[in-house]
């Protein structure tokens, strides 16, 4: 195996979002972490500096926060320039399949726009970009019948505005690699949870609901499956291709996790009851279990095969579904108060006052 990448300043896009918050966390932690990370987020709705603010306190100036958008080619230059990047961590976009739905213009524009005005800035500063790592979904492959996998080898079949957005910018990492020899890497995920996760989301949404004894809406018939990967083990898998993978790889990251949704909510309901204060009718959270209507486009099945990441790079999931479950479970029942900022918008006129 080569010599690890070392990396002095990375830059981190979208790092005030559910994985970018926690990818940042996490790699403070780790002994071989970048002298510098630069966090640029245009803090929409799903982002909150809040998240980072004790992080930001405690690692100085090891930690600079930029709002600012991907599409603004000028502000990528100058945020490269200004603090010397060398690695970029693409994970900024807009994710929630529902959202683009109904409104797909913010997916085109940040997810594909965006992407390629970070890949033209990455190409810009050739000389000085060791590595341009995108963070993709496993949605892009479209949706499994009841058996097989999805493979790095799987044909590209997006069905929502979301992956068909995600797909356009997975392409663009491969061209600009292909054509202009930029140093990439690309990794398809599968369904991430764990703390800080927007509460639109199905597991921390769940999880709130429940605790409150209000309904808990399902679509369809529940029977929609998922492979869920709690966001450390994800972390961890995109830091080994960052270090480890060759220029112009693709892996897929999956938590060997695979459940229709009418169980993992299920298995929330449980938990929370076991772990919170019983509702005042005296019924298990599973009562409060409601079907509704299936969404458009709505994927049946999606599943990893990660035996590409797990040979080549020698990573595995640290978290079973029984394990990383407990631990979200606990994260949102222990911290209501950034629950609460995130449900009132409060955060958002922090962010006003703060950042304009």
């Amino acid at each position: 195996m080569t010599m690890p990448r070392r990396f002095e300043n990375l830059l981190v896009t979208g790092g005030a979002g559910f994985i970018g918050v926690n990818f940042i966390r996490w790699l403070f932690t780790q002994p071989d972490c970048p002298r510098r990370i630069i966090n640029v987020d245009k803090l929409t709705y799903a982002g909150n500096p809040l998240s980072l603010l004790d992080l930001e306190k405690s690692v100085g100036e090891r930690y600079v926060f930029r709002k600012a958008d991907i599409c603004d080619a000028a502000a990528m230059k100058e945020v490269i320039e200004t603090y010397a990047v060398d690695a970029i961590a693409h994970f900024a976009a807009e994710s929630h399949v529902d959202r683009s739905i109904v409104a797909p213009d913010d997916f085109v524009r940040t997810n594909i726009i965006g992407t390629y005005t970070l890949l033209q800035a990455a190409r810009e500063h050739a000389a000085q970009i060791k590595l341009f790592h995108h963070v993709s979904t496993d949605e892009v492959f479209g949706s499994l019948g009841p058996a097989g996998f999805f493979t790095e080898e799987t044909p590209y079949a997006p069905n929502s505005p979301y992956s068909a957005s995600k797909a356009a910018s997975d392409h663009l990492v491969r061209a600009y690699h292909e054509t202009y020899g930029l140093p990439t890497t690309l990794s398809n995920c599968s369904n991430n949870y764990g703390p800080y996760q927007f509460p639109e989301k199905l597991i921390p949404l769940m999880i709130l609901n429940a605790s409150e004894g209000k309904p808990l809406p399902v679509y369809g018939d529940g029977m929609n499956v998922r492979d869920w990967l709690f966001v450390t083990d994800h972390c961890a898998a995109i830091w080994q291709v960052m270090q480890q993978a060759a220029p112009g790889a693709t892996y897929n990251v999956g938590g060997r996790n695979e459940l229709p949704n009418l169980r993992v909510v299920e298995k929330i309901c449980d938990l929370v009851d076991a772990k919170a204060p019983p509702l005042p009718n005296g019924q298990p959270r599973r009562s409060l279990i409601t079907f509704v209507k299936d969404r458009p486009g709505h994927d049946r099945r999606y599943a990893i095969d990660c035996a590409k990441i797990e040979r080549d790079l020698g990573w595995q999931p640290a978290e079973t579904w029984e394990t990383g479950f407990a631990r979200t479970v606990d994260w949102y029942l222990q911290n209501t108060e950034w629950c609460a900022q995130v449900r009132s918008g409060e955060y958002q006129k922090w962010i006003a006052t703060h950042y304009g």
